[in-house]
């Protein structure tokens, strides 16, 4: 029986298999996972139903399971219409969420075409779809080290 909170089956392997400076993308609803991943990247699909699970929920579930050195948004371009709404409210609660799990860490935009590229990295192991309707929710996580 595991004691933190992800008891997802395949992503507590792929998790397993995966070492320092792996790549963890969370992807919001609207995120084109099947065709923006790494080559060694596995996805799994968490999107129920719109809303059903959410980047937050998954978030949570998963810097409760490994150590993680980095949080990243995907960036808003100057040029997008929301960029003149400001910072996304959904980064206020990604940040709480990595406070709550200790993370000293900040929250580090990466701009859209640039995380995209980071995605596609070989070091991208696994993208978590979620049904999140929340806009510019894509969190990518770099994994950390164990430490005694």
């Amino acid at each position: 029986m595991l004691k933190h909170q992800l008891i997802h089956p395949d992503i507590n392997a792929i998790l397993a298999r995966a070492g320092h400076h792996s790549k963890i993308l969370i992807a919001d609803g609207n995120y084109p996972a099947a065709t923006k991943k790494g080559p060694n990247a596995q996805i799994v699909s968490l999107n129920l139903a719109p809303g059903i699970v959410t980047v937050a929920q998954v978030l949570r579930a998963v810097l409760s399971a490994v150590p993680i050195d980095e949080v990243c948004t995907m960036g808003i371009p100057a040029d997008d219409a929301y960029a003149k709404l400001g910072e996304p409210p959904v980064w206020s609660e990604f940040r709480q969420i990595a406070r709550d799990a200790g993370l000293s860490g900040e929250l580090r935009p990466i701009m859209k075409w640039d995380f995209y590229k980071a995605v596609e990295s070989a070091d991208h192991v696994l993208t978590i779809q979620t049904a999140d309707q929340a806009l510019w929710a894509n969190v990518l996580l770099s994994m950390g080290c164990r430490t005694a």
